[in-house]
Parts: C-alpha cells; structure tokens; sequence
C-alpha cells in the first residue's frame, strides 16, 4: 500500500511543477532574465514597438509573447460578455506593463507554444528607493 501512495504523492507533484505558471521553472532550466521597459500601446494601425494584443499577450516589434500563468478572454468574443471582460483584461495588461520596468524569463525546454508565441515568466521589479517616496 505504502508504494502505491508514495507513486500518487510523487506523480501529482511532477503534474503541478509541470503546470505552467505554477512555480518558476529550476535555474538550470530558466533563461537569463530579459529586462524590458518601454511604453506599451494598443496593437493595431499607429502602434509603437511595444503592444498589447490582448489580455495574456503583447508583442515587442515583430515577436509575440504569452504571458505564462494567466488565460483571458479572447477578444473575438461569442457573446457581450466575453467582449467586455476582454477590453478589461487588455487594459489591465496594458496598465501593468506600462507602471516600469518588469523581467522576464522563459523554459529552456519549450520556450514557445502551438501559435509560435514566446512563452515567458513575468515579474515586476521592484521600484527604486526613491520612487516608493513619490507614488
């Protein structure tokens, strides 16, 4: 009986460390961190370097990111609904990548998904002692 659960225990551990965005990958399997700070538009006609597609997903000039860990509603919603929780989680994304500075970081091990987007950790960095003065 003992063999049997310790193979449960070890096999649901190995399902969750292998959920995206669950736990940061090892350091061996994590590339160097890739700091980015910029001003982040809406994609479409006019828009800069930086862009924000939707609310899981932004691009930097010609390469696509997916922001890992989080899902949104897309927006070519079937119904009002999705539409506005789309809108709502785009601008979300878009304020949070537009307050500073952020890293990221990828899975050497599978470092896009079935569209060709990056898949990439991202983390706020923490502001300097001189901005948490002036909020």
């Amino acid at each position: 009986m003992r063999p049997a659960l310790l193979l449960i225990a070890l096999a649901t551990l190995a399902y969750v460390f292998a959920l995206p965005g669950a736990f940061p990958a090892p350091g061996f399997l994590s590339s160097k961190p890739q700091v980015i700070e910029g001003r982040f538009t809406r994609c479409g006609r006019g828009r800069g370097y930086y862009c924000v597609v939707d609310g899981d997903t932004f691009k930097m000039g010609d390469t696509s990111v997916r922001v890992v860990g989080i899902d949104t509603a897309e927006r070519e919603a079937e119904c009002p609904a999705e539409a506005v929780q789309a809108e709502a989680s785009t601008r979300a994304l878009q304020g949070w990548l537009n307050r500073g500075p952020f890293r990221m970081t990828h899975r050497l091990d599978k470092p896009t998904d079935r569209y060709d987007r990056g898949l990439r950790t991202v983390y706020r960095l923490r502001p300097h002692a001189d901005q948490d003065k002036n909020p």
